[in-house]
């Protein structure tokens, strides 16, 4: 599986990286775990998957997180997540 992440401010593309993941694990696991690397990486909080969030990666599977998903203040318009390659 390969996550794509965008951070994005003013419909400029401000950082992006690609996230691979070959292990055995469910695809949750594997996209939170990619998450999880992405933030920690770029240090950035960790979002929170709010209802609206979770409804539109399951029917896309991409999904955006803004100011509403996280709990400091963020310097970007939103963090993108995009599954490019399923397994």
């Amino acid at each position: 599986m390969k996550i794509w992440f965008k951070l994005m401010k003013d419909n400029r593309l401000l950082r992006d990286m690609t996230v691979s993941d070959d292990s055995q694990d469910t695809r949750t696991h594997k996209i939170f775990r990619a998450l999880e690397q992405c933030c920690l990486k770029c240090d950035l909080p960790r979002p929170l998957w709010l209802d609206a969030t979770v409804r539109e990666f399951q029917r896309y599977a991409k999904a955006r997180f803004r100011q509403d998903s996280f709990m400091e203040e963020i310097p970007f318009d939103y963090l993108e997540i995009h599954v490019i390659e399923e397994d």
